[in-house]
């Protein structure tokens, strides 16, 4: 996997809970590093911030990435009561995801959810949330497991593209939330082999790179052979997007300056 170089492409990364420390600084270097590896510039999107400077900071940023999280979506933003065993929202995290979506819809910068990134994606498309998965098969194993159950990915979509692969892949496994009614604008692309969960969305717009998946290939990177390629081959598919979206931003800036020296 190659090195950053300075003209990377920029990933907006928000800091993944903004009430757990310990969770973020345990977490968010993995995210980074596997966005380094790729070929692409982490950015950390601090939540204590207002709107007026996140959206100063991700106006540079070429992609958005949302990680996974300690919390779970607020289920009033899906008109849900609460579930006993949801884990209490981090409105601060929820702020800044719909600020980096508002703007990754507007430009068209590629955006990777991961895990919570993947619920919080959803319920932004108005989608609904399974709080609690009430299934045999353990969906929360944690990050010592590294092939914690198989998905079975849609032979014809982005991520079987990506991964090269329309059969079942091992994926490690850390939530026991998921998507349920899938939001406007996204589709069903994976679902846990096993227990039919869905484990991943992707865009319907075929120009633009959407991609979310419940498992965390972040932590796989550097695993072994059989979990890291697939791992690998989806931050080098959304780096590459963010690249071609870096390149049209800088060739926008420069048409912009030649027009404005020229007026």
């Amino acid at each position: 996997m190659g090195d950053v170089k300075t003209n990377a492409p920029r990933i907006a990364i928000p800091v993944p809970h903004s009430a757990d420390p310990s969770y973020a600084q345990r977490s968010l270097p993995q995210y980074e590093a596997a966005v380094r590896a790729a070929g692409g510039e982490p950015i950390r999107i601090e939540l204590d911030q207002t709107p007026a400077q996140v959206r100063e900071q991700i106006e540079r940023c070429d992609a958005v990435l949302l990680p996974g999280s300690g919390a779970d979506v607020d289920p009033a933003n899906y008109g849900a009561p609460r579930h006993e065993k949801t884990e209490p929202a981090d409105p601060k995290r929820d702020v800044v995801d719909e600020l980096l979506l508002n703007d990754a819809y507007m430009q068209r910068k590629p955006i990777l959810g991961i895990c919570y990134g993947l619920q919080s994606l959803n319920v932004y498309h108005s989608g609904t949330l399974v709080q609690h998965i009430e299934s045999a098969i353990n969906h929360s194993p944690g990050r010592t497991v590294s092939k914690a159950h198989t998905v079975m990915i849609e032979p014809e979509s982005r991520l079987a593209e990506i991964v090269g692969a329309a059969e079942a892949v091992a994926v490690n496994s850390s939530h026991h939330q998921s998507a349920d009614a899938v939001g406007d604008g996204l589709r069903v692309v994976a679902r846990s082999a096993e227990d039919g969960v869905i484990e991943a969305l992707e865009g319907t717009a075929p120009e633009h790179f959407v991609l979310a998946v419940q498992w965390h290939p972040e932590r796989s990177v550097n695993e072994a052979p059989e979990v890291a390629e697939s791992a690998r081959a989806i931050f080098r598919a959304f780096i590459e997007a963010a690249k071609t979206k870096h390149a049209e931003m800088a060739e926008e800036s420069e048409q912009h300056t030649i027009h404005d020296s020229s007026s």
